[in-house]
């Protein structure tokens, strides 16, 4: 499984988060199951390889601490947003955004780059693409205004 493969499985998490009233640890128990990736694989591809230890590392750090920050982060969608209320952005755009933020913002290992193009490509497949460029220009302008390289 590749990182962009984790991050996807992360981003599908993310916004699975939303919908469910489980601890974050008792969610990605669950979720990280070779049951659950076993009954997934019927309907995407995605879960055919169950993450190793540090792929599986990688998919809880991004889902916990995008659970921790998700109030910072989506004040920074909101600000960034110019005339959309954040009630309006749809839950995958917002899942994607906030996995891409958390990685700028607390994964310094994490190519700003590389997080802001892997989120428009996540943007691409799972919305539309309005929506793409939409997330393209919302990171864009958090990473020029807020993040200090």
């Amino acid at each position: 499984m590749t990182r962009n493969t984790a991050r996807e499985i992360a981003s599908h998490l993310i916004y699975e988060l939303s919908f469910t009233d489980l601890g974050v640890e008792e969610f990605l128990d669950a979720r990280l199951s070779a049951e659950n990736f076993a009954d997934l694989l019927p309907e995407c591809e995605l879960y055919e390889e169950l993450p190793n230890e540090k792929q599986a590392a990688y998919i809880r750090r991004l889902v916990t601490g995008v659970s921790q920050h998700a109030a910072e982060l989506d004040t920074y969608i909101e600000k960034y947003a110019q005339g959309w209320r954040f009630d309006r952005i749809s839950l995958v755009a917002s899942a994607i955004m906030r996995l891409a933020m958390f990685e700028i913002m607390y994964m310094p290992d994490i190519p700003n780059g590389a997080a802001v193009n892997e989120a428009v490509e996540l943007a691409k497949k799972y919305d539309d693409p309005e929506t793409a460029k939409f997330v393209n220009g919302i990171l864009g302008s958090f990473v020029r205004e807020e993040i200090k390289e």
